[in-house]
Formats: structure tokens, sequence, C-alpha cells
């Protein structure tokens, strides 16, 4: 047991003689997070600045970047065993270990927006089976990590309807690669860092990724259009924390941390706002075309390239006893 799991728990100290109690004078919750500090780990930041604040300093989140901690596919199994207190984790990384949260990573499903994106995350997270699903490893789920949609950038002949996906080479993975190869598309495995040259020599003709990540590895300087809606899924990868430790917090922690979850998420938008400040105008300086599908075209998407990879998953969901339609259509609910 970590020291502040073990003022956690004490959670407050009787004075002798005196006869009455006062609440732990000071707690300190360990964060894993991998990578360095980003977009993508702002909220975490600001969450912590917000209890802090809030705490008068009592109540500390120290996050710990680079996989300090524990790796990033380790995270819910450190959670598990109270090696820290908080963690980012993505559905992805480990489907066996949350299979519920895999339902906001099937492709397809049309999410417009991040506001969009954290109802329709938010909505899941408070659904029994998901509970449930992460209580295994003692974890609860208090914030998204809101990710953009997987978008492509590609070069040549931009595409305008389904059809013209046929025997392109993309590079696509997880569950987008998979709803590409339904559409005649043919997913090509290559590194983000190698993406670029892939793209700039012919090896692939386009390649998903969020707009950050087509910033930071370039491919915009070996493309000439962008898939601006076509929005073919994207990742999950909420903030958890360990359910024992969050409920052995004094009260006024824990209302403290409750509370900061609003604020974190709303720097989180502010700070992507940043990201999609510098892609358009870079688009528009680059001379990038910005493919626009009619609603006709992308109910196609949905339907021949989305449906079929839902259906199957519904379908493994119930063979493990989860409600797997039930929480597909609680998705689709938001997205009407």
């Amino acid at each position: 047991m970590t020291l502040s799991r073990k003022l956690a728990v004490l959670g407050t100290t009787t004075i002798l003689g005196l006869g009455f109690a006062t609440e732990t004078m000071a707690l300190e919750w360990n964060v894993s997070v991998w990578g360095k500090r980003r977009a993508f780990t702002e909220h975490i930041e600001k969450l912590a600045e917000l209890v802090s604040e809030k705490t008068n300093g009592e109540f500390t989140l120290n996050i710990a970047y680079g996989e300090a901690l524990s790796k990033s596919r380790e995270n819910l199994d450190g959670i598990s065993i109270g090696a820290f207190e908080m963690a980012q984790i993505c559905a992805g990384y480990h489907e066996d270990k949350n299979p519920t949260l895999t339902v906001i990573e099937l492709p397809f499903l049309g999410v417009p927006d991040l506001p969009t994106q954290i109802e329709l995350e938010n909505t899941i997270y408070k659904h029994p089976a998901v509970e449930k699903d992460l209580m295994r490893w003692d974890a609860k789920l208090l914030m998204s990590s809101p990710m953009p949609q997987y978008n492509f950038v590609g070069k040549g002949e931009a595409p305008t309807k389904v059809s013209d996906f046929e025997g392109m080479r993309v590079r696509a993975l997880g569950g987008i690669g998979q709803a590409m190869t339904t559409i005649g598309a043919v997913p090509t495995t290559v590194t983000a860092s190698e993406t670029f040259q892939a793209i700039d020599s012919g090896t692939v003709r386009a390649a998903s990724f969020a707009p950050h990540a087509h910033l930071s590895f370039r491919t915009i300087d070996a493309g000439t259009w962008w898939t601006n809606n076509l929005n073919p899924g994207t990742v999950s990868c909420p903030v958890v924390v360990s359910a024992a430790a969050y409920d052995a917090l004094p009260d006024n922690f824990r209302e403290a941390l409750d509370s900061s979850v609003e604020g974190a998420m709303e720097h989180y938008l502010a700070e992507y706002d940043k990201v999609y400040q510098k892609w358009y105008p870079t688009l528009e300086e680059m001379k990038i075309e910005q493919v626009e599908f009619p609603k006709e075209e992308l109910q196609a998407f949905k339907e021949r390239a989305g449906k079929p990879i839902w259906d199957a998953w519904v379908q493994k969901m119930n063979a493990q006893g989860i409600p797997g339609q039930e929480l597909l259509d609680l998705a689709l609910s938001k997205l009407d």
C-alpha cells in the first residue's frame, strides 16, 4: 500500500484528549501517463491545478510522464494492485481488459466533433456493464480524453464516394483498417514516423490520423487532399482512478476532485481548439483540398464500412455476457 493510499484510508486523525477529529492535512496521489506533456494530457494537468487550489495545496496529483510508473499497456494493472491512484488508459491497448469501452472505438459511428465525443463517452461510462467491467481492475472512470476523428490525408485524385477507395492502399490501423477493408481499400501497416515517406513515394495513397498527428508527422507535406467530414473513427483513452482510493478520500477532497472535472475538460477543449486554429490555415496555405462527402455517401460508408464491424462486435460482446447491442444503441442514441 502506497503512502498516499494509507493517508486516504486514515482519512481523519483523532486528537487525544480533545474528543474531536480533524481531516488529514496532506494527501498525494500518483498519476501514471506516457509520452510528454501535450494537448492529450492537458486536462490532467488542469485537474491537478484545480484540485490543489480547492484544497489549499493539501491534495496533490503528482503526474508522472514517460511511463515512469508503468508501461502504457499496464496502467490498469497498476491501478488494480494500488501501485498508483490515477492513470490514463487506451481501450485499444488491451481490448480484453476493457471490452465494453471498445464500443467507443467502433468505426463510422458518425461523431462530428469533440463535445459530442465527450457526451457519448460520459454516457457510456455510466452504464452498469461498463462500471462492472472496469471494477475488475478496481478502476473508476473519472473523465474522457476525447480524440479527434482520424480523417485521411492523401495524394492524387481526391475521393468523393465510397467506391473511390476500392483498391486504395491506406495507412489505417485497428477498427478503421478493418472498416476500410470492407469497402475494398487495402490497409497497410506503416509506422507513424514512416507515413510521410510512404505517401510521398506512393507506397500508400492516404493515411488516417487525428489533425495534430498529421501536423506532427508532416503527412500534409506529401498530401493533396483531406477528408474533412468522413470521420471514420477514433480511440477511447479515459482517465481512471483507483476505486478504493477514491472511496477512502475525505469528503472535501472527493468534492474537490469531482467538481474539477468539468473545468479540466473545458481546458482540454480549449487546448485542442489551438490545434484546429493551426490546422485549417495550414490546409489553406498548402492548398490542400478539403473533401466534404455528401450525406448519402456518409450513410453509405456507415452501412458498408461501419455496420458489418458493429454487428461482429455485438456478437463478440454477447458471447462474453456483455450487452453489446444495448451499448451500441446507447452510443448511437447520442449521434442522431
